[in-house]
């Protein structure tokens, strides 16, 4: 029975939706810090080098599947989502059938996000105070080695597809995570069951073959991986397949039937900024880095730096039509001050010269 700090469950649930909702988040659940199965994945995963050069997932070791050892004495999880895909933008598959335009990731057209939901979801947990009693509480948004997808499912929020993405049957997946871990034990929600069915959709719209079985991701052929997370050159063997992207990459999602369901986001932050949901890829190549400063920062892209920006470019220029303006562009940048934009540059020119010897120069012998 409930006394005077620890309300009807029932209750007290209505009421943490209510205070999520009023936040801006679609959704709350709870689960407990169960994530055995997970963890036997995870290593597998890892073992298999499947994270490339993100080597902090290694590092981290068990705190990623273990809530209680990230904040001692966790014993719920409230897993939150909040809807980002931004109104009023160009189609997604108008841009990417445009070669001469950059493509950006969706989530990435606003501002950060992770500022703007760990205060929402600092107030969430301040607000479940009032109702229950004080208790140990940290709130996370990609932040912390945390298993999101997994705890989100176990509150009952979505399933993961087979693109390793948590998919919602009432709002498909464009939508963020983030977590409160708890010392407060709260009643937990039933975990979420999986409707992909036999939908395999998402594995061939892959451009770089990087999901090899149904929910087996191989990060290193990522192109979210490749434009975010690399550092270095981006293999030369998976560059015309990035095509045009330039931060990340939709395609698995674009293709997934659920997302007919998806909702626009309600935040303000989320809108697309400065023209990147159909930017000129020649334009953006101009930009300085006082430009890039001033247009990006406060931007989930900001995190890249202006030098992997630069780099994305290239290799999307180096896959665009050959014309005046993109060989324009790059031979700009061809004596760069960074030897990594450089190399890119190099091999988009060196792509483009191939191009125009085998429609301009292979002729046979009489024919003009």
């Amino acid at each position: 029975m409930a006394d005077a700090q620890t309300p009807d469950p029932v209750l007290l649930r209505q009421r943490l939706l209510d205070e999520a909702r009023a936040l801006g988040f679609a959704q709350v659940g709870i689960t407990g810090i169960d994530l055995a199965a997970d963890e036997r994945h995870l290593e597998r995963w890892l073992a298999a080098g499947r994270h490339g050069e993100m080597a902090y997932m290694a590092r981290h070791g068990t705190k990623r599947s273990r809530p209680d050892e990230l904040l001692p004495g966790t014993r719920s999880v409230i897993s939150a989502r909040m809807d980002y895909w931004p109104p009023a933008t160009r189609a997604a598959a108008e841009v990417l059938a445009d070669p001469a335009l950059g493509y950006v990731s969706r989530y990435a057209l606003g501002r950060d996000y992770h500022k703007l939901m760990r205060k929402a979801l600092a107030q969430l947990a301040s607000r479940l105070e009032t109702w229950t009693r004080p208790f140990g509480h940290r709130a996370f948004v990609d932040s912390a080695p945390v298993l999101e997808r997994a705890l989100a499912r176990n509150a009952g929020l979505g399933w993961i597809g087979k693109h390793t993405n948590l998919i919602a049957r009432d709002a498909g997946s464009w939508f963020f995570l983030g977590e409160i871990y708890t010392t407060l034990e709260l009643p937990p929600d039933p975990p979420a069951s999986a409707h992909c069915g036999s939908c395999s959709a998402c594995i061939p719209a892959c451009p770089t073959g990087a999901i090899l079985a149904p929910f087996e991701l191989d990060a290193r052929r990522c192109i979210s991986y490749l434009t975010i997370e690399l550092y270095g050159p981006i293999p030369e063997d998976l560059r015309p397949a990035i095509g045009n992207r330039i931060y990340g990459c939709d395609d698995c999602q674009l293709v997934c039937p659920w997302n007919k369901f998806a909702q626009d986001a309600h935040h303000p932050d989320f809108r697309a900024r400065h023209g990147l949901d159909a930017p000129r890829l020649a334009e953006l190549f101009a930009w300085s880095e006082a430009d890039f400063d001033a247009r990006m920062r406060g931007s989930a892209i900001y995190r890249i730096g202006y030098e992997r920006w630069l780099r994305n470019i290239a290799v999307a220029l180096g896959n665009a039509p050959t014309t005046r303006e993109t060989l324009a562009a790059l031979e700009r940048r061809a004596g760069d001050p960074s030897a990594l934009v450089r190399e890119h540059v190099a091999w988009a020119l060196a792509r483009h010269a191939t191009r125009r010897g085998a429609t301009t120069g292979d002729r046979p012998a009489g024919c003009r």
